[in-house]
């Protein structure tokens, strides 16, 4: 007799996949750190919607920055891995967050980026990407 998957039995995740989402929790958690020393206040972290997700969205006077945290081994790896999609998949969902929050409407919108890498302190590149493309 073949053996079924039983629909109940939970999924495991990879050790890889673990480490990857400890590495992603951390990152995010240093990029926040980072923009509130910078003046920011921190929103939103790890916004989910259908579309897509946003990792921080943080408040500066009359500015809304949707932030996407990239932890990799330097930070020019991680600059290369926002890709396109995935910029597309953050605006959708920047999108999503403005309609819950109809009195940030009239903020001034922008995409950053915080990349971060083991022995270098965060780098946030300010309009990393925009939504018009």
């Amino acid at each position: 007799m073949a053996k079924t998957k039983d629909a109940a039995e939970p999924k495991v995740a990879s050790p890889e996949r673990v480490a990857a989402f400890r590495t992603g929790i951390s990152a995010e958690s240093r990029a926040a750190a980072f923009l509130m020393a910078k003046g920011y206040r921190i929103l939103a972290k790890r916004y989910r919607t259908p579309h897509g997700e946003i990792d921080l969205v943080a408040r500066r006077r009359n500015l809304i920055a949707f932030v996407e945290v990239k932890a990799r081994a330097s930070l020019d790896e991680a600059a290369y891995a926002v890709t396109p999609r995935q910029q597309q998949r953050i605006i959708d969902a920047a999108q999503g967050w403005l309609a819950t929050h109809p009195e940030h409407a009239e903020f001034e919108l922008r995409f950053d980026a915080m990349l971060i890498a083991p022995r270098s302190l965060p780098r946030h590149v300010l309009a990393a990407f925009d939504a018009s493309t």
